[in-house]
């Protein structure tokens, strides 16, 4: 029995009484982050163009500006972890490795703010990051001014070296408060929901964070995006329930334009991330992606559909032949009905296009006047389509087709 779109959405009318309330993120955020492209690469005389320092981070907010990714909607810059000094100065305050940020934090990110972007980066909750450098435990007042006085406009918080990891949603609502003191608008991403497993208090990532990850970090691989995707499809009913707007599932970076994925998959990648209405954070070498994979990552439909402001997270609809169906309702809404986004997502690997027939009625998408279809990474032509037509798509072996289908009004005779 396929399941109604529209009591879907009636399920989703949760009240957040306590929901983190600082008026951001109120779309996923866009932006781009170093880590899983450039990791922690600390060796600046061998590797003087990939090491984690000042100079490639402003490389990437100079081709974030230049190359139509801030204009597309991707506005955060983001240090992962590595860009610390091994110890607090004398003051007891954060400070960067002196070789490779010479100019200070302060000043890396007044460049990224003179681009038009805005300036993220990375802690940790526990007595040191994950490589080794100081952490924010017994620090987090002190780190959250630090940050503000730096001009941070998003922090990544991430869950190692705590003991015991009971303490993480408490300690995840201190630090809330203590950004929240500052008066700076910091968009607050957490972690502490990976480190928990099935022991996290979901309430407690609404009310404190605007991001949370839920499972692994992304590798480049399409084994660790479909194991990402299969761990989604098992905890759907769940994690559905806890995003929206200020608050969201983060299923880790876009990996598109690296080493790892097809072409194909890489649609396959955006088209999931795009319905699930997932935080879009590239981590790509800007410098070097080839055009087609940069044009996968600029897709405008793609981008709309995720940055849809009804911000619901689409689901798994059915699966026929071993290709997903997923949809996500999504503006405009005429006369009670949903707009919708539809991605076709193949898990088969037989070596040709599959072909899917079906009608739109069959996934619950019942408007009566129709839809005006686009297929999103085909081209910007449109088609109408009735609910109890016979249409039919050509799936690509672990690709993906993604379709942005507008609600038609109905006409008065």
């Amino acid at each position: 029995m396929v399941e109604s779109p529209v009591l879907f959405i009636l399920s989703l009318c949760i009240l957040y009484a306590n929901a983190l309330d600082n008026g951001l993120a109120l779309t996923p955020p866009m932006g781009w982050l170093h880590w899983e492209r450039f990791r922690c690469e600390t060796d600046c005389r061998q590797f003087p163009f990939d090491c984690i320092s000042e100079e490639l981070f402003k490389a990437m907010a100079d081709k974030m500006a230049s190359d139509g990714y801030l204009d597309a909607g991707y506005e955060y810059l983001i240090m992962d972890d590595c860009w610390l000094a091994m110890e607090r100065d004398s003051e007891g305050r954060l400070q960067p490795d002196p070789d490779r940020f010479p100019s200070g934090i302060k000043a890396l990110a007044d460049y990224v703010h003179a681009k038009g972007l805005k300036f993220g980066i990375y802690e940790d909750y526990g007595t040191k990051t994950c490589a080794g450098y100081p952490g924010s435990l017994n620090n987090l007042e002190i780190d959250a001014q630090t940050f503000a006085e730096w001009g941070v406009d998003y922090l990544k918080f991430d869950g190692c070296n705590v003991t015991p990891d009971e303490s993480m949603e408490a300690g995840h609502l201190e630090m809330a408060g203590y950004l929240n003191e500052t008066g700076r608008e910091i968009v607050f991403s957490c972690e502490f929901p990976l480190y928990r497993g099935n022991k996290a208090n979901y309430s407690v990532a609404i009310e404190a964070c605007n991001l949370w990850r839920n499972y692994n970090d992304i590798e480049d691989s399409w084994i660790s995006v479909t194991n990402i995707v299969n761990h989604y499809k098992q905890n759907g009913d769940k994690y559905v329930t806890v995003a929206g707007p200020g608050h969201w599932n983060d299923p880790d970076m876009l990996i598109i334009g690296n080493f790892g994925l097809s072409l194909d998959q890489s649609k396959a990648q955006m088209t999931i991330w795009s319905i699930w209405a997932a935080p879009l954070i590239m981590s790509v070498d800007l410098r070097t992606i080839k055009g087609e994979f940069k044009a996968i990552l600029l897709n405008k439909h793609a981008i709309k559909i995720n940055q849809d402001a009804l911000g619901i997270q689409g689901h798994l609809q059915t699966t026929i032949d071993n290709i997903d169906v997923w949809v996500k309702p999504v503006l405009p809404t005429v006369g009670g009905e949903f707009s919708y986004a539809v991605g076709f997502v193949s898990n088969r690997d037989d070596g040709y296009p599959f072909r899917l027939e079906f009608a739109l009625r069959d996934f619950g998408l019942n408007n009566s006047a129709g839809y005006v279809l686009t297929d999103a990474f085909v081209s910007d032509e449109t088609t109408q389509v009735k609910s109890d037509d016979t249409l039919e798509v050509f799936v690509n072996p672990t690709g993906a087709v993604l379709w942005h289908l507008v609600a038609n009004e109905e006409k008065n005779h």
